[in-house]
């Protein structure tokens, strides 16, 4: 092993707990000693293996990853291998390239460490004899899904332990690519359950109002169609997770001109926005829900004429979003049970509000849940709150 690669090694040994022989206490250097270089050398080259990790185990995320674990491993090469065999391999060609495989096979049925050794068959090739490995599992919610091996030279106590460390690293960066991949996989789900659910109330509902108008106003029911087209084309697309506020808001608009139709002067909007949000990246499909069950209850259910506002401020770091109607209103136990999925089956507005608050706390946390207030007869109001700078934003 390199001189390099030792104080590598000893660094993230260092940075992940560790015990190695502390360094005798020194002044304070200004400038930053050699720990402090290979410190952020070490983190340095653990966050560039950190994103292909990310996407979880293949030969395209190995065969990226490979090389930096070499150079934080510092040895003369490294594997990384699952059940399907060799993924990536970096650094010397030698007999153990051709024997990988076969280790990774003995460490994917025990599920426990293998040491290899200079003295084993597979490695009695001319040059390799004094050689050898440690080839460690890599594990996914208790699963093994792969193996990491470094081979060198000499195969030393603290090289063992190192690899150990940096295969539970690994480990952790793969887990979190599952979590991202689940979380997505949820995310899809909800929204087809969200599209499930706007469909067969809203489209049947807009085509009965545009067949009304075929024979009085031709023009009028021409020009609803249009509109009606252009939402679908928004809300059934195959989208990203992410658009913009001003997309949304835009969305919001056709589906509140079809409803207009239907329901004439019985049904008032109103909306203020502050221009400087309007590029905000939200989730796809996180407003129309809450207006369309804003006009159920403010209007349709009420029987009367009512009116739907939405605010949208710049609240510094955040988008602050309200929708509000005027209508029947709810206890705040029914509220609760609308919001965790709880509400009897066929509720309105169940499926729509729900799938927002959830998608808003897994994408930005627990504290940014929806927020109902309603009261009986004092109608019902949504608060949301958007992150401005968020990773999120990155998608769109």
């Amino acid at each position: 092993m390199s001189t390099t690669g030792w104080v590598l090694l000893c660094a993230f040994s260092a940075l992940l707990g560790l015990v190695l022989p502390r360094p005798r206490r020194r002044p304070p250097d200004r400038q930053g000693g050699p720990t402090d270089e290979a410190t952020f050398l070490t983190l340095h080259i653990a966050a560039m293996a950190a994103p292909s990790l990310r996407s979880g185990l293949t030969h395209e995320s190995a065969r990226k990853a490979v090389r930096h674990l070499r150079t934080l491993l510092g040895t003369s090469a490294v594997a990384v291998a699952d059940s399907g065999g060799l993924l990536a391999w970096d650094g010397a060609a030698g007999c153990h390239r051709d024997h990988a495989p076969e280790h990774a096979r003995t460490v994917l049925a025990s599920a426990r460490p293998h040491v290899v050794t200079g003295n084993e068959p597979a490695c009695d090739t001319p040059g390799c004899a004094t050689g050898g490995g440690v080839v460690v599992p890599l594990t996914v919610d208790g699963r093994v899904v792969g193996t990491l091996a470094a081979y060198d030279a000499v195969v030393s106590v603290a090289l063992v332990r190192t690899v150990t460390e940096v295969a539970r690293w690994v480990s952790g960066q793969l887990e979190l690519a599952e979590v991202d991949s689940s979380r997505r996989r949820t995310m899809e789900a909800e929204m087809r359950a969200l599209r499930a659910q706007m469909s067969p109330h809203f489209v049947y509902n807009a085509l009965t109002t545009i067949a009304s108008f075929v024979r009085t106003d031709p023009e009028r029911a021409r020009e609803l169609l249009v509109e009606f087209a252009d939402f679908n084309r928004y809300a059934l697309r195959r989208a990203r997770d992410f658009t913009t506020l001003a997309e949304e808001l835009h969305c919001v608009d056709r589906y509140l001109l079809l409803e207009r139709a239907r329901f004439g002067d019985r049904l008032r909007f109103t909306l203020r926005v502050a221009p400087e949000v309007l590029s905000v990246s939200v989730p796809f499909l996180c407003l129309q829900p809450l207006v369309e069950n804003a006009v159920k209850h403010g209007v349709a259910a009420a029987g009367r004429r009512g009116e739907v506002r939405v605010v949208v401020s710049d609240a510094g770091a955040e988008a602050h979003i309200s929708v509000q109607d005027d209508g029947l209103g709810m206890p705040p136990e029914r509220a609760r049970e609308l919001l965790d999925g709880s509400a009897p089956p066929g509720e309105e507005g169940g499926i729509g509000l729900a799938g927002v608050d959830v998608r808003f706390r897994q994408i930005y946390g627990e504290d940014y849940g929806l927020v109902v207030e309603s009261a009986p007869d004092a109608g019902t109001t949504v608060r949301l709150r958007v992150p401005k700078l968020h990773p999120a934003n990155s998608y769109l």
